[in-house]
């Protein structure tokens, strides 16, 4: 029986990181998961919980199937920062940013036909630059902080911004690639 593969995301990101990889799900399945914030939620549980309740939403619907889930989240200081509701909650989360280091959060959640499992979480450190309020009217009118934690694409416009990152690159862009390969490997999934 040939295995397949569901991304239980509708991030194209994701997908064309795995593309990138040589690995190409064979459906995409987006969860409908509430993805709420609890009190007190650190980024790296929040990543972890919602990985792993996006794979299973999946996996219920399609048993005997590989699935990967995944999560975003930025964090400055204890602020956590999901897809920015509008244009002035991405204006905030700007200025928040701008001048510091702040932490990209990137959870992934693996599940084998069998039902087998493995959760992750990956950190990756991010240095903007000042930002000047002209520099953040400029970048809202793009539009490129829709969907985006913490209202920017490290890919897009926004990579001007970025002075130093520690860690993953592919982690800030939605999915640390070389994480989710090791982890499908493990659970026994063979790139075609």
């Amino acid at each position: 029986m040939a295995q397949k593969l569901i991304l239980a995301s509708a991030s194209p990101r994701r997908l064309s990181l795995l593309a990138s990889a040589g690995v190409n799900p064979d459906k995409v399945e987006p969860a409908d998961i509430d993805e709420s914030i609890a009190r007190n939620e650190t980024g790296s549980h929040l990543v972890k919980r919602l990985a792993l309740s996006k794979a299973k939403y999946v996996y219920e619907r399609n048993p005997n199937n590989f699935i990967i889930g995944a999560d975003t989240i930025v964090s400055a200081g204890r602020r956590l920062m999901g897809k920015p509701s509008d244009s002035d909650n991405a204006r905030a989360y700007l200025k928040q940013l701008s001048g510091r280091r702040h932490r990209v959060y990137g959870g992934i959640c693996v599940i084998s036909p069998e039902g087998n499992s493995s959760l992750k979480s990956i950190s990756t450190f991010v240095r903007f630059k000042r930002l000047t309020p002209a520099e953040i009217d400029a970048f809202i009118l793009t539009g490129q902080w829709k969907d985006k934690a913490g209202g920017y694409a490290i890919q897009g416009l926004a990579g001007s911004f970025v002075l130093s990152i520690n860690g993953s690159y592919t982690n800030i862009v939605g999915l640390d690639i070389a994480s989710a390969i090791a982890m499908l490997t493990g659970l026994g999934f063979k790139r075609s």
